[in-house]
């Protein structure tokens, strides 16, 4: 299981990536061990999943929110937290 995330940085940033283990991941970003981009914006807080089966997927559509706009990013979030609960 691949899983795109996006994680809102301490400065109201948003950072996208893929893992296959999510907690992990996480964990690593707020012990300095992520990405470069969110070493400077510490903590972050997990706001967004989803799930695929393959690599080529996830990969595909981390692409895919990289590029969108901050406003588009965050529309994505209410959408999956209206879903979710």
């Amino acid at each position: 299981m691949y899983i795109v995330y996006i994680v809102k940085c301490k400065d109201g940033t948003y950072y996208t990536g893929y893992t296959t283990n999510i907690e992990k991941r996480v964990a690593m970003h707020n012990a300095q061990k992520g990405a470069k981009y969110t070493k400077g914006r510490l903590p972050v807080e997990l706001v967004y999943e989803e799930h695929f089966e393959s690599k080529g997927q996830a990969l595909k559509r981390e692409y895919a929110i990289k590029q969108l706009t901050k406003l588009q990013k965050e529309k994505l979030i209410r959408v999956q937290k209206t879903s979710k609960g």
